[in-house]
């Protein structure tokens, strides 16, 4: 095993904020915007998703790294975040089932990573100043540069990813056979997404983002899944326009995430970006419906309005945060379609939510 880098590395915050620390994965500069993930456990995971693309994570459990890496802990096929900010990154692992250990992991996939930095003060001020822009750098020690640097970053406000993490190619999971067919959008969906459609005897088609609404029509399927995905959905007029298309046509629709705010816009409600968005494993959201609660996992730096949804007359808010009274599901009256802001699928866990991949499946079987 070799051993980790040791040399300096340093990160630069938007508003000039400096934090020193020592150098993990590969050795280079690395930009985006930084956000922060409360999760304990499932780093991979979150490496992996590509609802980060473009984005800085902070993971904030002290010691990340120390079970390893596995090939089948992904969310799609390569790393998703630019960078990476730690505690206590690990190259030691005690787990018997992985593959490789988290450095040689992020030096395969040319992920910059620093460690060694105080993420409970960096946490904090994230959670009191916004999220923003950021640089790491191992092999840039001007500060003065790294800044000039950090001013070329575009904003996340306004800028659309989606169709850039979107598969390029058609392709197809499940029984060829199976009485259910759902053609999905996939805007950055995840691969255990995909997997819980699959697991309830779903076969699953899935599309490049822009992918016109006729050529998914030619599959005849009996539902519409809209996926997650990275960015702003604002600027995503394409993806609204087609939102609207299966809307026209009544077929079930269930949307996740950037989904969630996909399906808002193309009914009128304004989407906006979060101070500093959820993220991680633990978020608590009350299904209105039955009054149950669910512990969420969550990943998203927009939000849908909730004044604007609250004044609606097409939709109904069917779930809330706990936390901060954001909206997290609606439906809509009279259509079959319905969305939430959260991951249901949760991996590797809580698994409260997937009753939602039910109801998806049996609204199609009717």
């Amino acid at each position: 095993m070799s051993e980790t880098p040791q040399q300096d590395a340093v990160l630069v915050l938007e508003d000039g904020n400096v934090f020193h620390g020592k150098a993990f994965g590969k050795i280079g500069t690395t930009t985006g915007e930084i956000c922060f993930n409360t999760g304990m456990t499932g780093y991979q995971e979150v490496f992996t998703d590509p609802s980060y693309y473009g984005q800085i994570v902070i993971m904030n459990a002290a010691h990340i790294g120390n079970y390893g890496v596995k090939t089948a802990d992904v969310e799609s096929n390569s790393v998703k975040i630019r960078g990476l900010i730690a505690r206590n990154l690990e190259e030691r692992y005690s787990r018997f089932q992985a593959d490789n250990s988290l450095q040689q992991y992020l030096e395969a996939q040319n992920i910059v990573a620093i460690h060694g930095v105080d993420t409970r003060a960096l946490v904090a001020h994230i959670r009191t100043s916004g999220a923003m822009n950021c640089i790491i750098s191992s092999d840039i020690k001007d500060i003065h540069a790294l800044k000039d640097k950090l001013k070329e970053v575009p904003s996340m406000d306004g800028l659309e990813l989606a169709s850039v993490v979107s598969t390029k190619e058609v392709y197809e999971m499940g029984n060829p056979h199976s009485p259910v067919r759902i053609a999905v959008y996939d805007f950055g969906v995840k691969k255990n997404i995909l997997n819980c459609l699959v697991e309830r005897g779903a076969h699953v088609r899935v599309y490049p983002a822009k992918t016109p609404l006729r050529e998914t029509e030619e599959f005849q399927p009996h539902g519409y899944f809209i996926s997650n995905g990275p960015g702003d959905p604002a600027p995503m007029d394409y993806a609204i326009k087609t939102v609207k298309e299966i809307l026209a046509k009544n077929k079930p629709m269930f949307g996740i995430c950037l989904g969630h705010q996909l399906l808002a816009l193309a009914n009128d409600i304004p989407t906006f970006k979060m101070h500093h968005g959820h993220r991680g494993l633990n978020h608590p959201v009350k299904n209105m419906i039955t009054g149950r609660s669910e512990i969420t996992t969550q990943n998203h730096g927009f939000g849908v309005d909730p004044e604007a949804v609250k004044k609606s007359d097409k939709v109904e808010i069917t779930h809330v945060n706990l936390n901060d009274d954001s909206i997290e599901g609606i439906r809509l009256k009279g259509k079959p379609a319905f969305s939430v802001q959260y991951h249901p699928e949760s991996t590797p866990g809580p698994h409260d939510s997937r009753y939602l991949f039910d109801e998806f499946i049996g609204m199609m079987k009717k």
